[in-house]
């Protein structure tokens, strides 16, 4: 099965579908956001995993859609994060576990204004469990999706923190080197078989869970790359590689595979603890919904209309991927 894998990755590499050159550089990158909802799928217990395999192309392209999405509407990226430190040290106790209670305590501006991410995971989840109580596959493929990214997104470090780029630092581009350099030089050694979903017994208490998991690392994220850069040759820092025809400077594969060695595999244990929370929030809104035979709903196809409707979010994406985003923009 690893074999199998890692031969995907090598088809990868040569088709180019890394699409490191060209997106928008945001959460997990795009192969990285496919690449965790496509895994998810196979901890999936066997009721499931049938449907979710016949769309299992669409469950990894639509992957990306809420970054895309991102450049179009505008409440979008406040869903992708939530810069807990700025509401102090004790942020975790003092900040209401509740979207209710939190609106009251800081009002839906200023949430909206350091990211909703654990509050809209919550909402996501009763969206999908709703979905599967109609057997609406459109639904439920749409949601599902864009679930999966919004989890994914929570376990990232740099997306708990006001200094989510290391502009404050002085370490500007550490998001991306994060999040999408080092998948893209280790992704293909990475052990993606992560065990059978479970269920979750209170979503809102697994999305805070995510993101104080991931806040917990982000001393470490900064930590070690400003000690490694300390001591970096500058001229060994940064390279030079053609994507798409076009030249541009990234981090060497040198300090690369040197930072990752500092924290330990970071990246991949975040990614492999997004995969099988992603699966095992699919399997809690599944169940939570009666356990809905998928078997009788999963030869339907996607329909016309949200064929269109994604067609018109991709044209939306195609006009506006340019523009400055509100919020954690890199």
């Amino acid at each position: 099965m690893k074999f199998a894998v890692r031969s995907i990755f090598i088809f990868l590499i040569i088709t180019g579908i890394f699409l490191y050159r060209s997106e928008p550089a945001a959460s997990w990158g795009f192969f990285g956001h496919k690449q965790i909802n496509r895994m998810a799928i196979f901890t999936l217990p066997g009721e499931m995993s049938g449907f979710y395999k016949k769309h299992i192309d669409y469950i990894t392209e639509h992957a990306v859609d809420p970054d895309k999405r991102r450049y179009a509407v505008e409440d979008e990226a406040a869903r992708h994060y939530i810069d807990i430190d700025h509401y102090g040290p004790s942020a975790f106790d003092s900040v209401p576990k509740f979207w209710k209670r939190a609106v009251e305590k800081y009002t839906e501006d200023t949430l909206k204004a350091y990211g909703i991410n654990p509050w809209h995971v919550e909402k996501m989840m009763y969206r999908l469990t709703e979905a599967f109580k109609k057997e609406d596959v459109d639904q439920i493929l749409h949601n599902s999706a864009d679930l999966g990214h919004y989890i994914a997104d929570g376990h990232v470090p740099l997306h708990t923190t006001e200094n989510y780029n290391g502009q404050l630092t002085n370490q500007k581009g550490i998001h991306g080197f994060w999040e999408s350099r080092i998948p893209e030089l280790k992704s293909d050694s990475y052990d993606y078989f992560v065990g059978s979903a479970t269920y979750i017994e209170k979503p809102i208490d697994m999305a805070w869970k995510t993101i104080k998991a991931s806040n917990a690392a982000v001393d470490s994220v900064l930590g070690f790359e400003r000690d490694l850069n300390a001591k970096f040759p500058t001229d060994r820092k940064y390279g030079f590689e053609t994507r798409g025809g076009v030249t541009m400077k990234t981090y060497s594969q040198e300090y690369t595979e040197a930072y990752d060695l500092m924290i330990k595999g970071q990246v991949e244990r975040r990614m492999r603890t997004a995969i099988i929370t992603v699966g095992s929030a699919w399997y809690t809104c599944w169940v939570n919904a009666g356990k809905p035979d998928l078997d009788k709903i999963g030869n339907k196809e996607v329909s016309d209309s949200l064929k269109a409707a994604l067609k018109k979010e991709e044209e939306l994406y195609q006009q506006h991927k340019e523009k400055v985003i509100k919020g954690h923009d890199d």
